[in-house]
């Protein structure tokens, strides 16, 4: 490209008229930022801003830190703007942090907000982050959010993720291509796998071992086209300098495999999450088979998308290792070492990576001595634990920093795709302070969140992933304040900035949503569970209701300045959303017991109410296309290449989101605040459950509260096997 510019050049002066050659000579030189190095990062900042990218000069510099820690350098030279970095994801993370910095730029999944200076203002920073990696996306995600995903939109992802100085993300997808290949060597069959593989939606669990076969079976278009997707996906992450995660064996077998070898040391696991579920078969890394098919694995993977330098294995994902009591840490020891020694073997140099949410999840079990035992055979250097429930679980302190081995720090913020509004700024902030001064860090590496759902509280990773970059030295009102220019432009006014002040102080306060796990039930409100009299019972949700209400009555009062397709009006209706289902909540709780005690003319009040707010919030949660049933199950309808296939994937995605599975407490756990699921789904329940209870005392009957739960939830049933799509 430059060689051909030169000589175009060496043309004009030699052959045109010389005022030409010189307007062409002084002309900026818009071949610099498409130098080979940085083709793939332009590419991402010239999708955000256009032809504008053109005035970017972008460079790659070797790090100069001992641990490989990315750096950037941002200047404005004339109406230029120059970033020197160390990779490609830091050039992009670099162009955002400058684009937010002088208001000109906001991205998020619910939309983008692009409004450039004509020319760049005077700007210059120069920053490091002592975290070589910033990882990015649950295993879960990959049902909770991804499962209708085109490339089109992964690239959008990958985008953002780049502009966010993501460099460590999983990367889930296409994997049964390789796993339907890998059981056909081992003489399974296709109707045999077809009973193995869980539907699209449920694919992150049965990978983790919890299940087999649920919702399934999973379609052979389905399979190609995810890896199709595959290949694109990590081309591009590869591309930007990113180190995607990408699967390995941990010793899950498929039933028809362990039918197949009685003599083999397979042991059948107890049924998942309080029952209800299929067993899973999970292969004893002293049979020699596990080894075997382990590197078969990761060789075939990498003859379908390329050589990997990461790989994801858990063995014992909510699953109790199946070891001896008598040689408890020996087995577990043995388990460290033959993973690794698996992924070592098939890819040289590799690195393992788990997942560090069973240490919290079963702390019983995984004592210190436990957790030692298991990676004790391990190089320190070769594998990072990703330890990411800090909102809940304080892992990596109770671990003693695992031991010497590398870690990442992080949260997991949402579950299940839930959306109520939170997060915790100060908490964030503080907790990354406290972290780098701890002299017991150990050998921390990375940071970052790995959420199971997106599309939601977007300021909450928009902050995070700030973080490791300025290392908690901006507050939080210095960064809300940059955050919200960008996010709203100009017209930003102080008591904009106030009600985001209150937000801090009642929303964005509140680092774990309690109210999904009150009473082993799951969702989000009281109105996302399914109905019970314990309602009485719940003490209040998170947050504070009357600095809610005080930011909202201020944001509604400004909202007369902003175009009604703004990011301003997006935040608002999420704001009004969600106070407007805590007072629900409120009323829900009144109503029962109002018919609980025979006062029916107060809960037929109440009833009015609920049903009127129920339908309000359904109705302005049109102005968020993202949020929306029906924009959920389109997606999934569309997906399918018949209309066979299309039923599966819609019967999926209903049921992801309602009933889920098991007969434990699971259902409602991916409730969401969408557009037709307040209308279709939660108010119904409830409408029938407290229709039966005021029936029950106009006919002076005893309330049977069992068989209305089961009534309702074969109405959920029907619910989730019907083709309607609201």
């Amino acid at each position: 490209m430059r060689s051909e510019c030169l000589k175009i050049k060496s043309y004009l002066i030699n052959s045109v008229s010389p005022f030409l050659a010189m307007l062409f000579l002084f002309a900026p030189n818009v071949y610099s930022q498409i130098d080979k190095d940085t083709k793939s990062s332009f590419a991402v900042i010239e999708r955000l801003i256009g032809n504008r990218a053109k005035e970017f000069d972008l460079h790659i510099a070797s790090s100069t830190d001992q641990n490989n820690s990315d750096s950037f350098e941002v200047e404005t030279i004339g109406n230029r703007v120059k970033i020197t970095a160390t990779s490609n994801t830091s050039i992009c993370y670099a162009a955002y942090t400058f684009l937010k910095d002088i208001g000109a730029v906001s991205i998020s999944w619910e939309g983008n907000r692009i409004d450039l200076p004509k020319t760049w203002p005077k700007y210059s920073k120069k920053i490091a982050t002592p975290f070589k990696y910033r990882k990015y996306l649950n295993a879960c995600t990959f049902g909770y959010t991804t499962p209708w995903w085109d490339w089109k939109r992964w690239e959008q992802e990958i985008d953002w993720m780049a502009f966010h100085g993501i460099n460590l993300p999983t990367a889930m997808e296409g994997q049964e291509a390789v796993w339907q290949q890998l059981w056909k060597e081992y003489g399974l069959t296709d109707s045999q796998l077809q009973e193995h593989f869980a539907g699209p939606a449920f694919l992150p669990w049965q990978r983790m071992g919890n299940i087999n076969s649920l919702e399934g079976s999973l379609p052979q278009q389905w399979i190609k086209k995810k890896q199709d997707i595959q290949k694109n996906v990590l081309q591009k992450m590869r591309s930007l300098d990113m180190h995607p995660v990408v699967p390995a064996f941990s010793g899950y077998v498929p039933k028809a495999f362990a039918e197949k070898h009685p003599n083999s040391k397979i042991s059948e696991l107890k049924s998942w999450s309080g029952g209800g579920f299929e067993s899973t078969y999970l292969l004893d890394p002293n049979d020699p088979l596990f080894k075997e098919i382990g590197i078969r694995f990761i060789k075939m993977y990498t003859e379908f998308y390329g050589q990997s330098e990461f790989y994801l294995a858990d063995s014992f994902n909510e699953i109790t290792p199946p070891v001896s009591e008598e040689h408890k840490y020996e087995e577990l020891s043995h388990y460290g070492k033959i993973i690794f020694e698996t992924i070592n073997e098939a890819s040289p140099g590799a690195t393992w990576v788990m997942q560090g949410w069973l240490f919290g999840d079963n702390k019983e079990f995984w004592t210190k001595e436990a957790t030692k035992a298991f990676l004790s055979k391990v190089p320190d250097d070769r594998l990072i634990i990703q330890d990411y429930a800090n909102d809940r679980y304080k892992v990596w302190e109770n671990q003693e920093a695992f031991y010497g081995k590398q870690w990442a720090y992080g949260y997991v913020h949402n579950y299940g795709g839930s959306n109520p509004v939170y997060g915790d700024l100060n908490f964030y902030k503080n907790e990354l302070t406290n972290l780098l001064q701890n002299s017991n860090k150990g050998n921390l590496v990375g940071y970052g969140v790995m959420p199971e759902g997106l599309n939601n509280n977007s300021v909450v990773y928009e902050f995070i992933y700030d973080l490791p970059w300025t290392q908690g030295k901006e507050s939080v009102d210095e960064w809300l304040s940059k955050h919200l220019k960008a996010r709203y432009g100009k017209k930003t006014s102080a008591p904009v900035y106030k009600a985001w002040q209150l937000l801090t102080e009642s929303v964005y306060n509140v680092k774990y949503w309690e109210t999904r796990w009150w009473d082993s039930r799951a969702g989000a409100y009281l109105l996302f569970k399914r109905p019970t009299l314990k309602i009485i019972e719940f003490k209040e949700n998170p947050g504070n209701k009357e600095k809610l209400k005080q930011a909202l009555d201020i944001l509604k009062g400004e909202a007369k300045n902003f175009d009604k397709k703004s990011l301003y009006l997006y935040d608002l209706i999420d704001i009004s959303r969600h106070y407007y289902s805590l007072r629900i909540d409120d009323m829900l709780m009144e109503c029962v017991a109002a018919y609980y005690s025979k006062d029916v003319k107060k809960g037929d009040e109440l009833f009015k109410k609920i049903e009127k707010q129920a339908l309000d919030i359904d109705n302005i949660m049109s102005g968020q296309p993202l949020n929306n049933l029906n924009y959920w199950l389109k997606s999934a309808w569309d997906y399918g290449n018949s209309d066979a296939e299309s039923k599966l994937y819609l019967k999926n995605a209903k049921t992801l989101i309602t009933l889920w599975g098991g007969e434990g407490h699971l259902n409602d756990y991916a409730s969401r605040a969408w557009k037709g699921m307040y209308k279709e789904f939660y108010w119904p329940r409830w409408k029938m459950f407290l229709q039966a209870q005021r029936e029950s005392v106009i006919k002076n009957i005893p309330f049977d509260e069992l068989k209305e739960r089961e009534s309702i939830k074969q109405w959920e049933v029907k619910w989730c096997k019907s083709k309607e799509m609201y």
